[in-house]
């Protein structure tokens, strides 16, 4: 089955679904952090246009986490 989900949206939702365990504050800081260590500038870049634009199934953690790294 082929899915249109940027890949960077699929792989930050993994990534908060798998920190969905710890407090919301805790959990976006990880997946902020997670990013700005692991992932490529451009990965990065296009994935603060994927929040900014109100893209359909970004995870409300990973828009709280994209806040983090603005």
């Amino acid at each position: 089955m082929a899915t249109t989900e940027p890949s960077e949206c699929r792989m930050a939702n993994d990534i908060a679904l798998n920190l969905a365990h710890l407090p919301t504050a805790q959990a976006a800081t990880e997946l902020a952090g997670h990013i700005g260590r692991f992932w490529d500038p451009r990965m990065r870049t296009r994935l603060r246009a994927l929040v900014d634009s109100d893209a359909a199934g970004v995870h409300p953690l990973v828009v709280e986490a994209v806040k983090l790294l603005r």
